[in-house]
């Protein structure tokens, strides 16, 4: 499944249906498949979204001290290389933060 957030403030953000369910969660929606961060909504999901940031930021400087293995596991079974949410969140966010700045909402599924 594919997942399109759209905002007529940015253009649209795409992610694979796991991680875009995952990015939901972390702005403090309901994964589903249509869904609206209203611009009232928008400055807690920025904060939300900023502060899962930070901490992954924190677990990836522990990953590369550690010397971790660069792979995740799939929902559906098999493997990844690793992208840290900080690679997946960064273009959400700042498509938040520019549908904040123009007084417009965040869509997906529409």
């Amino acid at each position: 499944m594919i997942v399109t957030f759209k905002s007529q403030a940015s253009a649209d953000v795409i992610y694979f249906g796991d991680v875009a369910q995952r990015l939901m969660e972390l702005m403090g929606k309901e994964p589903a498949e249509r869904g609206i961060v209203t611009v009232e909504e928008l400055p807690e999901a920025i904060a939300r979204l900023k502060a899962a940031i930070d901490a992954d930021r924190e677990a990836h400087r522990q990953l590369v001290q550690a010397d971790e293995p660069g792979s995740e596991s799939l929902p559906e079974g098999g493997t990844r290389p690793r992208v840290s949410l900080t690679q997946r969140a960064l273009p959400l966010l700042a498509m938040l933060e520019e549908s904040l700045a123009a007084g417009k909402p965040v869509v997906w599924g529409i």
